[in-house]
C-alpha cells in the first residue's frame, strides 16, 4: 500500500473525497466590542459529555475567529433545511451579516439565531494550532430546546436534506442513542 504525503496530495481530489462526508451545517456566532460576529461552519462536533464539550475549526483567516476568541465565548446555531439562505449569507464575506436575521443574546452574550434547531451556548475552553486552520474547544454552558424540523446537511459541495420518511424513529435494537457514551471503545457497531 503506498501512503501519500500531504505535500502529494492534490486540494482539489482532498476536497471531493471529504466531500463524501455529510454534514451538518451550524452557525457559530460571538459578540464583540463592534457587535455581533459569525461564520457558517461544517466543522463542529461533539467532544465529550463528561465534561461537556464541543470543538469547531475556524480557518486562520476567519475575521470572526479574533473576536470570538478575544470575547472567551461563542455560540454553535444548528441550522434547519429552512435556513439555506441564513447559511449562504454567514458563508460568505459581507457587510452586516446580523442585518438579516433576528437574534437573541445567550448568556454568554452570543447570538442566537432565530428558527435554528437548536444552539449551543460555549466558553473557549481550549485552542489548538492545526494546519490552515485552528481546534477550538468549547465548554458547554447551556443549551437551547430542540424541535423535530429537519437539519440543513452539506454533501458534495451541496445543501441538502432528508426526506420526512428518513426521519422516522429508528427500532430501539438499532439507535445509538449511547453514541458518545459507548463503553466499549471504538467499536460501536
Amino acid at each position: 500500500m503506498t501512503t501519500a504525503s500531504a505535500v502529494d496530495l492534490d486540494p482539489g481530489r482532498f476536497r471531493r473525497v471529504l466531500g463524501h462526508f455529510c454534514t451538518g451545517v451550524t452557525v457559530v456566532t460571538g459578540a464583540g466590542p463592534d457587535g455581533p460576529v459569525g461564520f457558517a461552519c461544517q466543522s463542529f462536533a461533539a467532544l465529550s459529555l463528561d465534561p461537556p464539550l464541543v470543538l469547531f475549526c475556524p480557518g486562520k483567516g476567519s475575521r470572526a475567529w479574533p473576536v470570538i476568541e478575544a470575547s472567551g465565548a461563542f455560540a454553535v446555531n444548528v441550522l434547519g433545511d429552512a435556513q439555506r439562505d441564513v447559511s449562504t449569507v454567514f458563508g460568505s464575506r459581507g457587510a452586516d451579516k446580523f442585518a438579516s436575521v433576528d437574534w437573541t443574546p445567550a448568556g454568554s452574550g452570543a447570538p442566537l439565531l432565530d428558527g435554528s434547531l437548536t444552539w449551543i451556548d460555549c466558553a473557549v475552553d481550549a485552542v489548538h494550532d492545526a494546519g490552515d486552520h485552528y481546534i477550538v474547544v468549547g465548554r458547554v454552558l447551556s443549551l437551547g430546546d430542540t424541535g423535530s424540523d429537519r437539519p440543513l446537511l452539506f454533501y458534495q459541495g451541496s445543501y441538502t436534506s432528508i426526506a420526512p420518511e428518513e426521519m422516522q424513529p429508528t427500532p430501539a435494537r438499532e439507535r445509538l442513542d449511547a453514541f458518545l457514551t459507548w463503553p466499549c471503545g471504538d467499536d460501536w457497531l
